[in-house]
This record gives C-alpha cells, structure tokens and sequence, in this order.
C-alpha cells in the first residue's frame, strides 16, 4: 500500500471498504471500545442542523453520522456519499437506512450543484483521498453561505508517556483484531487503516489546510488520548 498513489491508491482504497463492510460497524466498536458512537454524536453537535436543512455526509459508509444526525434534527435531509457501494449497501438494511438518499460519489468530483447543502460532514475521508485541497474546495461549492464543514478522522499519537502504548496497539492491537473478526478480507485493511493513522496529518496541521482552502471559524477538538479529533469552520457568508 505505501508504494501506491494517485488512482491506484483510490482503487485499493475502494476495494478495501468493500471487503470489509460487512464486519466495518463491530469492527469500529471494539476498536473504540464503542468510544465511536460519542465522537460521531459530536460532529452532528458541531454541523449546528436545523429541522428541514440538507446534510451532506461524505465517506458515509454504512451511514453512521447520517444516522445520528436523523435522530438528533427530526425533519433534516440527509444524503450519504461514498465511492464504497458495498459500504452503502450494508447501511440500507440498517434502522433508518430508508430516510437515507445514498449516492455513489468521489469526494473530490462531487455530483451536487453549488450551494446546495447546509451542513456537509464527513468520518474518516480526509486520509483516504489523494488532494486534501481539492476535497475541501468541493465541499465549498456545494455548502450554502453560511454552512459549516464537519471533519471526523483519525491523529498521529502525540509525543509524550502514552504513545509506545498506542503505537503497539496501532501497529498489533488492531490488525489482530481485525484478522480475528474480518478473516482474510479484513487482514490488509487493518494493517493500512491503523498505517494511514500514523501518517496522517496533526490536528493542526489539518486545520491550516482548512483555513488555506478559505473554511473560517476554524476549530477542532481531540479525543482518545489525541488520536481522534473533529475539526469544524464555516463558509463565508
């Protein structure tokens, strides 16, 4: 995986989340230890929605924050994006997978006219695509004036006494676990997602690329000992 980029790493990408979504959802619980269900209500706190807004959800997935987002703000349209049909696929059979409008969609080409949505947010995208730039700049067009931009994803352990511990669970915890419950399909998956972790960029780094993309009102806060965080800002007006 580290010597993919560009379009082959989108690929492996897809096909990965497509391999594991059937196992996805157990597998973020006991990852977290169901830590995920907080952070998630969290980033529908921040969007600010308001009964009859419009919800954009990228990276959607099996539709966690859409879900969460339905149950907190009756009377919202929530639309799931995701370019992982079998993600998708996994969360129509859920509780409200049929107050979702799921769309197949590429983050950094998205298939929504400008100024289209009052909230836009995403879990666990910002990692995973190939021009962080370029994501924030559509999320941008197609969020009204006004609207905020909600981001979920994953930190690099910070520096201090804990990090020898969280990079062993990084690096072992994690993939074993996912071999355990995923199988085989789950084997690679959970080698790279802990991998894209520690890649990844530092909360405030992300928050400069924010800022640089032209989101104001920039914010985030850390979870899990620092390696969660959700970021947040706004469209001008």
């Amino acid at each position: 995986m580290a010597h993919l980029d560009g379009r082959e790493r989108a690929a492996y990408v897809q096909n990965m989340f497509d391999r594991i979504a059937g196992r996805y959802n157990l597998m973020n619980r006991l990852m977290t230890g169901g830590q995920d269900l907080k952070w998630r209500r969290f980033v529908v706190q921040q969007a600010r929605l308001r009964p009859g807004d419009r919800l954009l959800d990228l990276a959607t997935g099996t539709g966690d924050i859409a879900f969460e987002a339905l149950k907190a703000v009756p009377g919202i349209q929530a639309i799931g994006a995701d370019f992982s049909l079998g993600m998708m696929r996994v969360g129509q059979k859920l509780p409200l997978g049929d107050q979702v409008g799921w769309t197949g969609g590429d983050a950094l080409n998205l298939p929504f006219p400008d100024n289209t949505f009052e909230a836009v947010t995403s879990g666990y995208l910002a990692r995973n695509v190939i021009d962080i730039p370029r994501m924030f700049a559509e999320q941008l067009r197609v969020l009204k004036p006004g609207g905020r931009i909600v981001v979920l994803d994953s930190s690099p352990p910070k520096d201090n006494l804990l990090r020898p511990f969280i990079e062993l669970h990084l690096r072992y915890g994690i993939p074993l676990l996912g071999r355990l419950i995923a199988g085989r399909n789950g084997a690679d998956a959970y080698q790279y997602l802990p991998a894209s972790t520690q890649s990844f960029k530092t909360p405030d780094e992300l928050a400069a690329l924010m800022r640089a993309a032209g989101i104001r009102s920039v914010a985030y806060h850390l979870f899990m000992f620092g390696t969660m965080a959700v970021h947040w800002g706004e469209k001008p007006a």
